[in-house]
């Protein structure tokens, strides 16, 4: 069975490293082809080197004659892979690669849904017409929709997505790369100058509204205010002292000496491994990896209530409401008064428990076998 990817970028986020995942390790019986429709971003040489030679292309605005021409090519290409299936990433990849597939004669089209909350305020307007026309196409261009999260699976149905197309697959974990490991711990504090008994908080994020860094350095102000020692890492793309408003804020909430900026790094499973606790504040998300990698390495989590967070989290960390710094400044300080107690250890271990038994590459990447071969031998 050849499956070919199509997603919008490979630039750094969640579901390029979900697609990277599940290409990355070969599949009995199945053959992979990548195509991104932005270039080669971050993850192109990650894919390489595993053994997939991405197709490229370069995308421009929509209504562009530039793009007219890459949409043409883009159909060919689909038409000489000859692909049993096309799985799309993304709205843009939905949309685009969805249309390419259907007039390059691949009726097998399985759309991939990825986020949650589609609000004005979080992403662009063109985005929202591109979901919204998705919508009303769904009933007509995807053999099936495959979505990583309840919550999103629940929100594109109201939106008008064809509800019966909808496949539920949650991220999946490579838990042999993503455990616990008390060296790379060691290497990656003596980095950043943080000693090995010091309670550090962390949390990998992009610079991006969706994430909002606000809330987590207002929390932290209001715990370090009442009391509670603050040392916390801020890893991923913007992370640096060139963001401005990043240190504006940093500033504003007087933690430029408590916070630790690491930029963006690829090493993530040592980064998980640093941390005594990971803390995601984000306004949305669908099914954050970070929380799933972070527990799969041992590292309890503090996070918003967006998405399938709670259902990943569990009873092994803390959920709290989302845009309410006061309420996460709570759980902050009851982290990290818990981290050093005889019960922290029963959590971390609890919360790599619950990846293994949930989350597992292993399990994703069958459901979405299971999901292709059922429409190729339709």
């Amino acid at each position: 069975m050849k499956v070919l990817h199509i997603i919008t970028s490979l630039d750094q986020g969640g579901a390029e490293a979900v697609l990277c995942r599940l290409v990355a390790q070969k599949t009995e019986g199945v053959e992979y082809s990548v195509i991104s429709l932005k270039g080669e971003g971050f993850y192109g040489a990650t894919l390489e080197a595993s053994g997939i030679s991405p197709h490229y292309f370069e995308f421009a605005r929509f209504f562009q004659l530039s793009s007219f021409f890459e949409f043409v090519r883009l159909v060919r290409l689909i038409a000489r892979l000859a692909p049993d299936v096309v799985q799309t990433w993304l709205y843009h990849a939905d949309l685009i690669g969805g249309l390419a597939a259907r007039m390059a004669g691949c009726r097998r089209v399985v759309w991939g849904i990825r986020s949650c909350n589609l609000s004005p305020e979080l992403i662009s307007r063109f985005t929202l017409v591109v979901a919204w026309v998705c919508a009303r196409l769904s009933g007509l261009v995807p053999a099936a929709i495959a979505c990583c999260s309840q919550q999103a699976a629940k929100e594109h149905k109201a939106l008008g997505y064809s509800a019966e197309k909808f496949h539920v697959i949650p991220n999946g974990y490579d838990l042999g790369l993503f455990s616990p490991g008390p060296a790379l711990r060691h290497q990656v504090r003596t980095e950043w100058g943080i000693a090995d008994d010091e309670v550090l908080l962390g949390c990998v994020a992009r610079w991006d509204p969706y994430k909002d860094h606000d809330n987590l350095l207002h929390a932290l102000s209001i715990a370090a205010n009442a009391g509670t020692p603050v040392r916390c890492v801020l890893i991923g793309g913007g992370m640096a002292q060139g963001n401005t408003s990043l240190m504006d804020l940093l500033a504003k909430y007087n933690l430029v000496q408590s916070v630790v900026l690491a930029g963006s790094r690829k090493d993530v499973p040592a980064v998980m491994n640093a941390l005594d606790v990971h803390i995601l504040p984000s306004v949305s998300e669908a099914f954050p990896n970070v929380l799933a990698e972070a527990m799969a390495c041992g590292t309890p989590c503090i996070s918003t209530d967006v998405g399938d967070a709670a259902l990943i989290v569990g009873d092994t960390g803390w959920v709290v409401a989302r845009r309410d710094p006061q309420a996460l400044s709570l759980a902050i300080s009851d982290a990290v008064n818990s981290v050093k107690t005889e019960g922290f250890v029963e959590r971390q271990l609890a919360a790599r428990k619950r990846i293994v038994e949930n989350f597992s590459l292993e399990k994703m990447r069958q459901a979405y076998v299971e999901l292709w071969r059922s429409l190729s031998h339709g």
